[in-house]
Order: C-alpha cells, then structure tokens, then sequence
C-alpha cells in the first residue's frame, strides 16, 4: 500500500470570475479526486462571470453557487503547481514550486460565444496537466 500524497494545483487569475474558474472546475471534473484543486484571484470579483457560467454549464459542469476568493500567501505555499492567467506579478513565489503561466484570452465583458473557444482551450490543458501530474490515469 502506497502513501503517495496526491498533487495539488492552485490557479490563479486576476478576478477568479473566469478563467480560474472554468480551469478549477475542469480539473475537479476530470481528476477524479486523484489532485486538490484550488482556484484564487488577486483581486477577486464579486461573482462568477455569467457568460462563464453558461459555457461551463453547456459543457456539463455547473459552477454557478461558485464564488471569487482572494489570493493568500497560504494557497500557493500548499500548492505544487501554481497556474496563473493574467495576473501579474500577484502571485507570490516559493521555491519548490512548478510555476505555470498559462496564455489566454480574458473571458470578462464577453458573451458566451466569445466564452466558448477560451473554455475549450482551458479543458485541452487541463487535460494534458492531468496525464502530466497522474501518469496513467486519463482524463
């Protein structure tokens, strides 16, 4: 029997209103509890952006009760891989840790159209994280 602690991702974005969260929800979804899953933002909005809502919903994962919460100095020191999208020189660093920064298109002020090639590119990298992180697993 193995006591293999299982990885855990931060992902990071500047409102935590998209783009973290659709990486966030992917990741839970397809992981299968196999990696811890966090998602943050150095300045968080007040809510999700309903376009994000609506896009993750037609691909079947809801996140509508989810809610933006702060970056703290805490999630990236428990974190082993901390993904950023947008935010700058927020994030604090730790040495330790694989740091990714991930380019793309910032869902806010767009409708869901404009939503939906973001969050096919965040569920592709999601799912190469996942083979990255959990050889052997699929996602």
């Amino acid at each position: 029997m193995s006591d293999v602690r299982k990885p855990s991702v931060l992902f990071v974005c500047l409102h935590n209103a998209g783009r973290s969260q659709m990486a966030a929800a992917f990741l839970t979804h397809f992981a299968d509890d196999h990696i811890e899953v966090r998602s943050a933002g150095s300045a968080p909005a007040d809510t999700v952006n309903p376009a994000v809502v609506e896009a993750m919903a037609e691909a079947g994962i809801d996140i509508a009760a989810e809610t933006p919460k702060v970056l703290t100095t805490e999630a990236v020191q428990t974190s082993d891989v901390v993904i950023t999208m947008g935010c700058g020189d927020a994030c604090p660093v730790f040495p330790g840790k694989i740091y990714l920064d991930w380019k793309l298109d910032d869902p806010a002020g767009q409708g869901v159209a404009a939503v939906r090639p973001i969050r096919d590119d965040i569920r592709a990298r999601v799912q190469n994280l996942i083979n990255e992180l959990t050889p052997g697993t699929t996602a």
